[in-house]
């Protein structure tokens, strides 16, 4: 079977004031790494608009509400000191929550193998309640939701290798046994949590915080001695990833140092892992990556992982 690139054009329509670094540069990036010939025979479709009762399978629905009426028709809110909507943000954000949807159902269904979703903004720092750090809504937890509501899933894992910890993710499956989040992220830095001792309220929290300056190697123990044997232990009937990469060594917004190689790496560990007891079902959603170049290496990388490369 195929892997499955969802992305769509609207996402580029989420425009952010001169300098961010989360803009729709990063989009096109991708779109080019992936144009080449070595990705010919990748899947693809259009992310279709999420539906807003998915979105309140993990938000709270007056922050839908509000944040529905305050989307821009012309030029900027901004909502913190880095996070702003734009009139093209509303969709771009929707075609996010769908995307990760319609990826997680062609998995599910058998119809593909595993899927990437190339789409912006980012989600898994929006919490319950609250946009921030660039997010709106958390894409990852709401197809773990779905998949748990539509096809029975009894445990689903969440692992994010974003070098920002994902405490949206984490606020939102906090008090859940059936969801386990585990993630690598460089620490201090922003948002300031995932520390290794917060671990839920059924320890299904794994957090492996890595120092500023570690590269390949520590990155790599952080899985295999902790995530990857928390994981087998969960033993998860499908499998997301919050595929940022703004830990590459080039990224302007931290410090870690990993290559594309470490990508392709975790990439096929945690393949493996799903081939054990997930029928491989592995869906991939990019959050973080702020470097154009490190972000197209560290997407071939690990796109040409997922198709078998």
């Amino acid at each position: 079977m195929s892997t499955l690139l969802l992305s769509h054009k609207a996402c580029l329509d989420h425009v952010t004031p001169p300098g961010h670094p989360e803009r729709p540069d990063r989009l096109r990036a991708v779109e080019e790494a992936l144009s080449v010939e070595r990705f010919q025979f990748l899947a693809r479709d259009l992310a279709p608009e999420g539906d807003l009762d998915l979105v309140t399978l993990c938000h709270n629905e007056h922050y839908v509400t509000e944040l529905r009426h305050i989307a821009p028709t012309s030029g900027q809110v901004y909502l913190d000191g880095d996070t702003s909507m734009s009139p093209g943000t509303w969709e771009a954000v929707m075609r996010g929550v769908g995307g990760a949807v319609a990826a997680t159902e062609a998995v599910m269904n058998g119809e593909h193998r595993n899927a990437f979703v190339a789409v912006r903004p980012p989600g898994h720092h929006a919490e319950i309640g609250k946009p921030m750090g660039f997010c709106f809504f958390d894409n990852v937890a709401i197809a773990a939701r779905h998949a748990q509501r539509k096809y029975g899933i009894k445990r689903a894992a969440i692992v994010d290798f974003d070098v920002h910890h994902g405490n949206g993710t984490q606020d939102i499956f906090w008090s859940d046994p059936t969801v386990m989040y585990c993630s690598t992220h460089q620490m201090p830095l922003f948002p300031g949590t995932g520390a290794k001792g917060e671990r839920g309220d059924h320890d299904t929290i794994v957090n492996a915080p890595l120092a500023s300056e570690d590269g390949g190697p520590e990155f790599r123990s952080a899985f295999e001695n902790l995530i990857l044997p928390r994981l087998a232990e969960f033993s998860p009937e499908l499998l997301i990833i919050s595929a940022g990469f703004d830990a590459h060594f080039r990224d302007p917004l931290a410090s870690l140092n990993l290559r594309a190689e470490d990508y392709a790496w975790v990439t096929r560990k945690l393949m493996d892992l799903a081939d054990k007891s997930a029928g491989g079902r592995v869906v991939s959603v990019l959050e973080g990556g702020y470097d154009l170049q490190g972000l197209k290496e560290s997407v071939t990388a690990h796109v040409g992982a997922l198709m078998g490369a």
